[in-house]
């Protein structure tokens, strides 16, 4: 099963978004990788290095980040860790998450999973 690691700025985001993944997919491994390590905003290739060895298997992870920075620090993250089939989905953090867990819940590829996550930029929420 592919694990997921949602990185952001706000610890609190990240943790609200894998609650309403893991809502959706509970038994996905799916792991917050919010703020610095001392607590403030920002975010920590540490936490993010540290929440992949923990959802890591040879299915992958895919790696899902807010803004700015933490893509630097997910790519940072990613080179440090050389892992095969560790991506940075480029996908919206909160959607991109819920279809993310869902797609590895059935069972989906990470390329299969990465495809389906790209394209939730595009869910109309209102008709």
């Amino acid at each position: 099963m592919v694990g997921i690691v949602v990185a952001s700025h706000s610890s609190r985001l990240a943790e609200g978004v894998v609650e309403v993944a893991k809502m959706m997919a509970p038994e996905v491994p799916i792991i917050a990788a919010g703020g610095m390590d001392d607590g403030s905003m920002g975010t920590s290739c540490r936490k993010i290095i540290g929440a992949v060895k923990k959802v890591y298997s040879d299915d992958g992870v895919a790696l899902i980040a807010d803004i700015g920075s933490s893509i630097l620090t997910a790519e940072m993250a990613v080179e440090i860790l050389k892992r095969p089939n560790l991506k940075i989905v480029d996908c919206p953090i909160v959607e991109g998450a819920v279809i993310a867990a869902v797609e590895s819940k059935l069972g989906k590829t990470l390329d299969e999973i990465e495809t389906s996550a790209i394209r939730s930029r595009t869910i109309r929420k209102l008709a």
